[in-house]
């Protein structure tokens, strides 16, 4: 018998790119094409993601290849010359039944334990960094009621975790509707929905309500990752960002007096123009912002954009300093992890079915397999150790 075309969507880059892969994967049925969903937030994604294109057509020679995603809408001419690459997808049209000749009539079979759902893309800020506005466009979100009806067809189909996602998640607005009036609404209306996670915020646009409901809302996991960037406050102005290094401690701090919250963090090292105290400062506010999920990108410049044409760091300094950074924040979450040894905690059981995340984003490993493991259930554990990386725990 002759098996059927396999249609693969492959993901790089933020957990919108794996939301978005998910309605992909609806969409394209049953066919013999590979779609690279890519990433172009940093050269080096840039770089996967032509490797992720090369590598399909090397696997799969007689499928038909699509580059969608970030780097294929910055530079579709680049990637429709690539070996096997037979339509390039612009982010405007990924998304649409009409661009796959699909008409949709169920949600995708859901593959991982928890739901990406988008609820806004694009973004209106000019970090002198960032090339994404370029790929993704003005920032616009999705109609609160919209956002609604998909968590609760979700939870509907078996979801106990749903992430909301977005380019810059802080700047959703549906009319007079925030980001913390979403997830009130959602909170509200879907009331059998055991765990809503919030991917990356801006801190200076943490609102009253949104503050209120991540502090004090126990279905809202205590895990914030942060779009903190720099700890530098002249860093942080020539990237052009909107808030200074004593804001975020500032906000931090109130979050974590009211909650204990698992802080996580995007950090550049190497910006132009960063000399040794600068990057001390960021290196510091590794432990002065208590962060235990650490994001680290040594800077790469980005074409087109202001920071590229400022007086660069060397890359292996770049490379070098992004090292510390890890070091330091790998320290902080060791112990971290430790402190939690003897706690009871709750996990979203993920493939292949001995571990998860905690409420904080700790993975959690089960000690004791499983006989019946059921992916995608909530599972309470005791934890019994800690590595540098994960907790390990036993069934209660």
């Amino acid at each position: 018998m002759t098996a059927l075309p396999r249609p693969d969507v492959v993901t790089l880059g933020c957990r919108l790119n794996l939301a978005e892969s998910e309605t992909i994967r609806g969409l394209i049925g049953s066919r013999d094409m590979v779609v690279v969903n890519t990433c172009g937030v940093t050269n080096e994604a840039v770089k996967q993601s032509r490797a992720a294109i090369r590598r399909a057509h090397r696997d799969r020679p007689a499928a038909e290849i699509v580059a969608t995603g970030c780097a294929a809408q910055m530079d579709s001419a680049g990637f429709a010359e690539l070996p096997g690459v037979t339509r390039v997808i612009g982010n405007a049209a990924k998304l649409l039944p009409a661009t796959w000749g699909a008409f949709p009539n169920r949600p995708p079979a859901r593959r991982h334990a928890r739901a990406f759902v988008g609820v806004q893309n694009g973004c209106d800020h000019s970090c002198t960094f960032c090339a994404i506005p370029a790929g993704r466009g003005p920032s616009r979100s999705d109609p609160v009621g919209a956002v609604v009806a998909r968590i609760a067809a979700l939870v509907d189909a078996g979801t106990q975790e749903v992430v909301l996602t977005g380019v810059d998640l802080t700047s959703y607005a549906d009319g007079a509707v925030t980001l913390g009036g979403l997830v009130e609404h959602i909170l509200r209306a879907v009331p059998a929905l055991p765990r809503l996670r919030l991917s990356s915020l801006d801190t200076i646009e943490i609102d009253d309500k949104l503050f209120d409901l991540v502090t004090g809302e126990p279905r809202v996991m205590p895990h914030l990752h942060l779009s903190l960037q720099a700890g530098d406050d002249l860093v942080l102005k020539r990237m052009k960002r909107r808030h200074l290094r004593a804001d975020a401690i500032r906000m931090i701090e109130r979050l974590k007096a009211k909650r204990d919250i698992a802080i996580g963090a995007d950090l550049i090292a190497g910006f132009p123009t960063e000399d040794e105290a600068m990057f001390a400062n960021t290196l510091a506010l590794i432990h002065d912002c208590a962060i235990v999920h650490a994001h680290v990108f040594p800077y790469s410049p980005r074409a087109n954009t202001p920071a590229a044409r400022m007086p660069q760091v060397t890359p292996a300094l770049a490379r070098e300093r992004a090292a510390r950074l890890r070091e330091a924040a790998q320290r902080q979450k060791r112990a971290w992890l430790a402190g939690m040894i003897g706690s009871q905690q709750a996990i979203v059981l993920e493939k292949p079915g001995d571990r998860g995340h905690t409420p904080g984003f700790a993975e959690l490993r089960v000690a004791d397999p499983l006989a019946s493991p059921a992916i995608g259930q909530i599972l309470s554990l005791r934890v019994t150790g800690a590595t540098d990386d994960h907790l390990i725990g036993t069934t209660i």
